[in-house]
């Protein structure tokens, strides 16, 4: 089974306990739970069985024990998290907004994973790829577009294969030569995972048909534009379809385009045939929501089958 390797940032979360407009008072606080993008999708893929290992960096805290402990006991290789004793674990604060937007405050620049760096044991795991995964919000120093673009080259050079979830942030995007490296990562990448409007983010084209034909033209093998609540549309050269999310009752969105993510490139990895990936990889999705915490929903294979059987009626029925 191929290796997956994902490069990027762990963190801690804590969520407001209510919606509002941001941290400026005093208000009650649940968490910390393990989190960072890259983290919780990796999380999904160890879940799912295949191979994988994640490179980056804790502080010698507390938040760093309890995302180390959670990813290892879950399967992931944690050897390339390294621990700086001089920068503390990396942290969001949450708040969603009444129309459900969220707002976040990161450290993550001046915390461990802000300086990831390429140690020993970094190495080791990057020579052992097989797969790479870049999540865009990792890509927020030029220090980490340079090794992910220089692992997303190498995996390619040795046949490997790439995914890419821009999963853009506005509180992120703003890293020196970001866009050109965004570019030439979906130019290598065999699996796009855009959400909304990311579809369109880096492609000269504005409508979607219109961007499609323009990504697939680059060589990807499959696009899955992930749609929130409403489902996934997938494209390839064999066609498009539009698989919806199954219906459940959302507590918290966070990491569930991430869970949706880690399961779908491990069961692409695994060669199910892609009406089965997009059905349990909606169902990580929808497993994700029904847990407060961002990785707090990600299920093993066995559960989401069991959750998709559960719910295939449901699922049948919004189909048509």
């Amino acid at each position: 089974m191929k290796k997956v390797v994902v490069i990027g940032e762990i963190l801690v979360e804590i969520m407001a306990d209510t919606v509002g407009d941001g941290f400026l008072e005093p208000l009650a606080l649940t968490g910390p739970f393990p989190s960072g993008a890259p983290a919780i999708f990796i999380d999904q893929v160890a879940k799912i069985g295949q191979p994988c290992a994640i490179i980056s960096a804790v502080g010698n805290d507390d938040f760093g024990e309890i995302n180390r402990s959670r990813l290892a006991r879950d399967g992931v290789d944690v050897s390339a998290i390294s621990i700086d004793a001089s920068r503390p674990t990396g942290s969001a604060f949450v708040r969603y907004h009444r129309d459900g937007t969220r707002d976040f405050v990161y450290n993550i620049k001046h915390s461990a994973c802000g300086s990831i760096s390429k140690s020993d044991e970094a190495v080791h795991v990057l020579n052992s790829a097989d797969h790479v995964h870049v999540m865009g919000s990792s890509l927020s120093s030029p220090e980490l577009v340079r090794l992910n673009l220089e692992t997303v080259r190498s995996v390619k050079a040795r046949n490997g294969t790439v995914s890419f979830d821009p999963n853009t942030r506005k509180e992120l995007f703003g890293a020196p030569n970001l866009r050109e490296a965004m570019k030439e990562i979906l130019s290598l990448s065999d699996v796009f995972l855009p959400s909304g409007e990311e579809l369109t983010l880096l492609t000269q084209a504005n409508d979607p048909d219109t961007a499609v034909a323009e990504l697939l033209a680059l060589g990807i093998e499959c696009i899955v534009h992930k749609l929130g609540s409403e489902g996934v549309r997938h494209h390839n050269a064999d066609g498009s379809q539009f698989v919806p999310a199954f219906a459940v009752k959302e507590i918290d969105p966070t990491g569930a385009g991430d869970c949706f993510g880690g399961a779908f490139t491990a069961l692409w990895l695994q060669g199910y045939k892609t009406d089965e990936v997009l059905r349990l990889a909606s169902a990580a999705g929808a497993r994700a929501v029904l847990h407060r915490g961002p990785m707090e929903g990600a299920s093993d294979l066995e559960t989401l089958v069991r959750f998709a059987n559960e719910h295939a009626e449901q699922w049948k029925g919004l189909r048509t």
